[in-house]
Order: structure tokens, then sequence, then C-alpha cells
């Protein structure tokens, strides 16, 4: 199966990643080739990945190997879905907000019985053992010839990078008869599969800590004593924001989320996270939970978790449950767990969320990088969004930690699945906030690194290397959206050529590590007992769940009525007082701003020394942020008139 390896999107203030764990429709569609199939079978468009290429061809795969798919089912109305989904998350549709039970979607969109049969019987026919079935998909297992047979296309061996994986020779296909029930197989291509069960989850990670000095708000404690940058004394990096300072930053008023449920989708399970989360609330002046407030849904079993970094996934749950619960602390919050962090388990898992209606709002910190998502699984995720979409949920994606995606890959392009047009891509911004918790600016997050010299005297090769920022650009496979026509500049929707496609992000909130939030987790300490410590940790995966408590917020300023697909609404509020317009010059076109970090050489105490180093604030690789709608923040950051927007229907003033 193809399954990419999903990233986790926090970023430690030590502006380190945590370890690897991310037209035909209305709302614009992958682009896929004019795939033709023999007579009697229909193409599914896509399945022959870009890299396998004649000139990486090593062959046949030997007849006897295993291959594992999943054929993923289009249900009743694949052009329905999409129409209807567009028409209830548009508020200037009649239809807006008229969502459907998940009963009633699964009942008029869902698969029937019969195509489940029906595709079951043709895979046992073909010579593949049926191995699951559910309203989703029907997986099954057999040897290369057999999936060779079934599907149509002849599997081979292609060179992709360092490692030889398999894949379909041409385009897969299906019997004619089938083609209104199949939306696309995974599988055929195994670049990477693992796969392992029973696993038991990890220790936490070994501690981390943050040195100082600090400011307690933006701007508070100056580096007095050290080398100016860009003309004058640079303040010391907050020591992490906290609910408090992020509600009055983003205008949340007397709301506090009561009545809406968010989700939280990441792989593995922390499993001291509901302690955590108490301790954290206690001592930062967070609501304390009520009971239950905060649950988990998760897999029986796990797998994959040493390749995933299992434990990695810990902090990303911690960071999400505590920053939803601190910006809309009277929200429930239900954590859904992936198996591990490949695309068929987090596709498990948004499943889950759809099919029981567990959530109005969902929170995603996890991604890949766009070259790795093949048709097949983009498919798959948006059949999920649509569905969700209809039933009035909104999915919010982190939009990625590494700018352009250059400096990682060689290659300029966007995140997945937040390139979909079904769901909102949440970009990030450096973030200050004064004394009295007041909102001062926001930049795009995009940091450069310079180091003190030797001799304290200056800030090596000033202004410093890329480290991180936040994640956007334009869609090589998507096509534009309705609603970001008229709003991104074709400078940015053309990037990639004639046609305007998909550009993201669409809104942004706090990302940048060095103006981060405050977190508390139990860790590895340094004598090897687990024990409770705080940090200050940024990243996209900061901004996504900052917005989804925002949502919550505006969603209870709604009447508890749900918002749904968010982006249509979103759009419609460009250009107003709703937002903040970021932009990387807030101060004056030539005012670069920056911060002084001073951090642990070993990450843990001064027993190694003391490392110190200025961090330039609004500096995104070949990304920035201007006024108007950019790739780095969106239509920008909520502002104190977005929440209360959503208590009558929108009008511009």
């Amino acid at each position: 199966m193809r399954i990419s390896r999903a990233r986790s999107r926090a970023a430690l203030s030590m502006a380190a990643t945590l370890p690897l764990l991310a037209g035909a429709l209305a709302l614009g569609t992958p682009n896929a080739s004019a795939d033709s199939a023999p007579s009697g079978r229909n193409a599914l468009q896509g399945t022959k990945p870009a890299w396998a290429t004649a000139g990486a061809d090593r062959g046949a795969t030997s007849d006897s190997g295993r291959v594992s798919v999943r054929v993923h089912l289009a249900g009743r109305d694949a052009k329905g879905l999409a129409a209807y989904a567009a028409a209830v998350s548009d508020p200037q549709s009649a239809s807006y907000g008229k969502y459907l039970s998940a009963a009633q979607a699964q009942a008029r969109f869902g698969a029937t019985r019969q195509q489940i049969d029906q595709v079951a019987h043709w895979l046992e026919s073909s010579g593949l053992t049926v191995t699951g079935t559910n309203q989703h998909y029907v997986s099954a297992t057999g040897d290369v010839a057999a999936a060779e047979k079934t599907f149509g296309t002849q599997l081979r061996n292609y060179r992709k990078g360092s490692r030889t994986y398999r894949a379909p020779a041409t385009t897969a296909s299906v019997p004619a008869a089938l083609s209104d029930a199949v939306l696309a197989v995974s599988g055929l291509d195994n670049a990477p599969h693992k796969s392992s069960h029973d696993e038991t989850l990890p220790p936490p990670d070994a501690v981390f800590r943050n040195s100082g000095p600090f400011s307690s708000y933006y701007g508070s404690k100056t580096a007095s004593t050290l080398p100016s940058a860009f003309g004058a004394k640079a303040p010391y990096a907050v020591k992490g924001y906290t609910g408090k300072q992020l509600r009055a930053a983003y205008g949340a008023g007397r709301w506090t989320g009561k009545g809406v449920t968010v989700a939280i989708t990441d792989a593995y399970a922390s499993p001291t996270i509901a302690k955590d989360a108490a301790e954290y609330a206690k001592r930062n002046g967070d609501a304390p939970y009520r009971r239950g407030q905060l649950s988990q849904v998760l897999p029986d079993d796990y797998t994959r978790t040493e390749e995933c970094g299992a434990s990695g996934w810990y902090g990303e749950e911690t960071l999400d449950v505590e920053a939803v619960h601190a910006v809309a602390p009277a929200a429930d919050i239900v954590y859904v767990g992936g198996a591990s962090c490949y695309d068929a388990d987090l596709l498990d898992s948004l499943n889950k969320v759809v099919d029981h209606r567990l959530a109005d709002i969902v929170s995603n910190s996890w991604g890949d990088v766009e070259a790795n998502e093949t048709p097949d699984i983009a498919a798959a995720y948006d059949q999920i969004f649509k569905m969700g979409a209809i039933e009035g949920i909104g999915f919010y994606f982190s939009s990625g930690d590494d700018g352009d995606n250059v400096a990682s890959t060689g290659t300029k392009q966007i995140d997945v699945p937040s390139n979909s047009a079904w769901v909102t891509s949440v970009g990030g911004t450096a973030l200050a906030v004064g004394k009295h918790d007041t909102y001062q600016w926001e930049t795009g997050w995009g940091t450069l690194k310079s180091s003190l010299s030797e001799d304290g005297k200056s800030w090596e090769g000033l202004p410093g290397a890329y480290t991180s920022g936040a994640g956007g650009g334009t869609s090589s496979s998507v096509k534009q959206p309705f609603y970001q026509r008229g709003i991104v500049p074709d400078s940015l929707a053309r990037a990639n050529g004639k046609q305007r496609m998909r550009t993201a992000p669409d809104i942004a909130a706090v990302a940048d590590p060095n103006t981060g939030f405050l977190v508390g987790q139990t860790q590895t300490l340094p004598d090897g007992s687990l024990g409770y410590d705080e940090y200050r940790i940024g990243g996209t995966s900061l901004a996504a769940p900052v917005i989804a408590g925002v949502q919550a917020l505006a969603q209870q300023a709604r009447h508890g009525l749900p918002i749904g697909f968010a982006n249509p609404a979103i759009y419609s509020r460009y250009g107003s007082k709703a937002y903040h317009d970021v932009t990387d010059h807030p101060l004056g076109p030539n005012r670069d701003l920056a911060v002084v970090r001073v951090d642990y050489a070993n990450g843990v105490d001064a027993a190694d020394g003391l490392l110190t180093s200025l961090r330039s604030i609004g500096k995104d690789a070949s990304l920035k942020a201007v006024r108007g709608y950019d790739d780095v923040t969106g239509v920008g950051t909520p502002a104190n008139g977005y929440v209360d927007s959503y208590r009558f229907p929108f009008r511009r003033h």
C-alpha cells in the first residue's frame, strides 16, 4: 500500500521538529492524466505513480510477492456528494447549514451493501483473499500475479531515490460494471510499506527544557548586554504564551466554546494526557476540566511504533489538547488516535469521527509533502472531508513547518492533506502579545538563526541561516476552489502555470516557536524517572489547534449551530475587521525584528554550557506575508471582531 509517512507539525523552541511521526467539482479536484483502460474496463486515474518511469524501471516484480490493497468505495452518488458538500458550506447558498446526520449521510451517499458485496466478490473471484470490509473500503491480499490479473496491469520494480519499490507499469482498472462503486485502489505501489502488530507504546521522550532568560510578554526583558541587531537591542524570547494571552490576542471575549466538541487526530496516544492536561490547566490559569470533558477513542493495537517515533507523538497530542483547552476552555475534546503514522491508519481515525459524528471541529497537526501523495490517497481523504462537510464537520490541517519545502526537499511545494480544497489549511505567524495581554503585531513565521560570536561582540553571519517557517504555496495537483476566486492573486494561483490552482494556507495563528506556547508534559527525566515539566513549543501544530479553538468560540457565538467546512465563511470575511492583516514588517518596511534565545546545549541543564542565538522574525524562505491574501498567513489571523461576526449572518460594513 502506498502509505506516506506522516509528519508531526510541532516544533520545539530549540527550532527542531519533533520526530517524523505531514471543475469537475465546484471546490477543485486533483489533476489526473487522461489514463485509458482496455475495452470493458474503467481506468482508475493516477494509479501509476509519477516516479514509476521507464528510466527508473528495474524489472518485473516476482509473481510470488505479496500485495495488500484497499479498494476505496465511491458510494451512491459521488458527484452529488461534492455538490451537496459545497452547497451546505456556502453562506451564499440556500442550502447553507442544512446538514445531514451521520445516518442520513450514509444512507444518501455512502456505499450500499450491494456495492460492498460486488467488490468483495470480484476480488475473491480474481484470486485475492478479502481481509475486511466496511462502508469505506474492501481490503484484500494475495500474490502479485493475482493482483495483476485483478487490476489489469503489470507490477514492476522502480528506483525511487536510494530505494526500489513496486508500482503498476500502467494505469490500473476495474470492470466497467464496478466503475460506479470503486473510487480508488491503494496498495499496488509500496513506497514505503512495513507492518507489525500488537506493539506496546514506548515511554515518553527525554525531557526538554528551555534555559532563559525569558520575557514574560513580548519585549518585557531586553538583551541589553548583547550586541544589537537590525539597529536595536533585541528582546529575549517569551517563556511561552498561555491561554489568557492567546484568548486576548484572538478576540475570545466572553466566549468559551461551551456546547462544542473538538476532535484531535494524531498517531498513538500519550499515556499521561489526562494528568498532564489537568496539571497544566491548574498551573497556568486555565479552567479545570469537567468530568468527561476530555476523552479518547483509541485503536485496539498499535503498529510501526519504532519507525514512526511513537513517543514523539505524545508531545503532539499534549500540545493539541492543551492549546484547544487554553483557547476554548469549555469545549469538549475527544482525541482519536491512529494505530500508526501511516495514511491508512490516519484515514481510519478520520473515518471514526465522521461515521459517528464525534465532533464539530477536527484539528489535525500532521501531513507530508505534496510530491509524496498519490491520487488514490488524495481521493480517499477528500471522500472523508466531503462526508464530514455534509454533516457540519470542519477539518483543520497545519500547513507545514518548512516554508516552501525547498530547504528540506529541493522542490518548491506545499503540504498534504492541507492542499485539499475541502479542508482549512492553517498557516503560522510570529505573535507579539504585550503588557496587559495587549495584541501588538504579528508577522509571518519564518526564522533565520545567527549565533553569538565567541567574543560576544557580534552575531555571526547576520541575519543567519534558515531554520523553519510556516508552510504555504501553490498546489500542483488541486484546482482553485470557488471560495479563493478573486481573493488569491494570480501571481500565486498561477505560480505553476496558466491554470489557477489551490493556494495554501487559508487562515493563520501563532506558530513561531520563538513566540510560542507553553506546554506541560510528563517526560523521561535524566535519572530515568518520569516527571511533569513545561517547555515552549511552536510550529503550525500549534496554529491548527489554536484556530480550532477559535472556531469553537465562533460556533458558540453562532448559537451553537455548526460552522462545518469553514472556508467559504472564512473567505467571505476577507478584507473586513474580522482579521489582522499580517505582514512581515508590521512596524515599517525597513524595520526587521528578532528575539534572543538562550538554550541549554544538551536540552536539559547547563552542565554542557549554553547556546545564545538571535532568531529573526518574518523571513520564511521564498514566502512573504504581505498586505491582503498571502501564502504564509492566508486571509490573516482572527481579530477582535472575528468570533462575534458569527453571531448573525455576516454583512460586510
